[in-house]
């Protein structure tokens, strides 16, 4: 299964989404897609956020069975810390 939450996308992407997973809540997207269809919708995603920010949780081969990607601007970041994979926002 993959999750993505968008925060403050453009217009037009969470539209973009719909053809491939479900909107269970405003900006949170539920699917299945093939590993090709999610790393292309991830470039999308990734290249178009903007000022908003995307978070990709997706199966992987770990201890936690998923791990995560973001994009965007003022966003968390994934920090592996001894197989674990933790969220560490940026000090200013």
């Amino acid at each position: 299964m993959t999750v993505i939450i968008l925060i403050a996308a453009p217009e037009g992407l969470r539209g973009h989404l719909t053809r491939w997973m479900v909107e269970v809540s405003a900006g949170v997207f539920v699917g299945t897609p093939s590993r090709r269809i999610r790393d292309r919708l991830w470039d999308l995603l990734a290249t178009r956020i903007g000022d908003g920010q995307a978070v990709l949780v997706e199966p992987a081969t770990n201890e936690q069975g998923w791990t995560v990607r973001t994009a965007g601007k003022d966003r968390w970041k994934p920090v592996d810390f001894d197989g674990l994979i933790l969220s560490a926002r940026s000090r200013r």
